[in-house]
């Protein structure tokens, strides 16, 4: 079994590297929740004080020195075949991250990169065609739009509310961008405002900042050829709350 004291320090690190800004990490809520999933215990959990939503207090947690881990069946399993282990961890970040961001978060916690889903959930093909031709195929941001065989090349069509977070979709939820500005959105470099200006992170610094990122802060979008195209707000909205790394 764990302890909390490790799993805050350990749990704090991916949620401020991989998560939305938040002024305060709550990573006792995972840790106490789990149990409700049936394959994870919390030892000594009488010793625990609650708040009014049945959530554990970190101090609680921290003064009783609580530990917790998987059920006894579940550790053994994940013990004697490290690739099921390996399966899991890649199906998690397959379900929650966009496919930016699959390598660095499984480097982060110590995994290789090499698995492949086999069970994907089908996506429409179309959707990326028709997301770089509504924006000429230029990028929505710096307008990168290099050709190589009259064909676009590092030129992507980036969901706005990521597809594991039920993104649709649909032209209005997407952005037409290079293959760089396409990273910096699903890490929350940058994010949109309701009138689809770029606002750059307070936190993003750094070689080369102002020349990739700094310098659109505040400017408009490149508009998409036809305006029922425009990023949908209420999709600007939700990254803005739960990818963009700045209040």
């Amino acid at each position: 079994m764990a302890s909390y004291e490790d799993a805050d320090r350990a749990l704090s690190k991916l949620l401020r590297m991989f998560g939305p800004h938040r002024r305060t990490i709550h990573t006792e809520a995972p840790f106490w929740r789990l149990q409700g999933d049936g394959i994870w215990e919390v030892r000594d959990a009488e010793l625990v004080t609650l708040t009014s939503k049945g959530d554990a207090h970190k101090a609680s947690l921290l003064r009783h020195d609580i530990h917790a881990g998987f059920l006894e069946p579940i550790y053994a399993a994940l013990r004697e075949d490290e690739a099921l282990a390996e399966k899991i961890a890649h199906e998690l970040v397959e379900a929650h991250f966009p496919r930016t961001v699959h390598d660095e978060v499984l480097e982060a916690v110590g995994i290789e990169s090499g698995y492949v889903q086999s069970r994907r959930k089908r996506r429409d093909r179309g959707f990326s065609d028709r997301v770089l031709q509504a924006y000429g195929h230029r990028c929505a941001v710096c307008g990168f739009g290099v050709r190589l065989n009259d064909r676009p090349i590092a030129l992507e069509a980036a969901h706005i509310r990521w597809h594991q977070a039920r993104g649709p979709d649909e032209v209005r939820n997407a952005l037409s961008l290079c293959a760089l500005h396409h990273r910096l959105f699903d890490k929350g470099a940058f994010t949109l405002s309701p009138y689809r200006l770029v606002v750059v992170a307070r936190t993003a610094a750094g070689r080369g900042f102002e020349e990739a990122l700094g310098r659109f802060d505040a400017k408009p979008l490149k508009r998409p050829m036809e305006q029922n195209d425009a990023p949908d707000p209420q999709f600007s909205a939700w990254h803005a709350r739960e990818v963009f790394g700045s209040p």
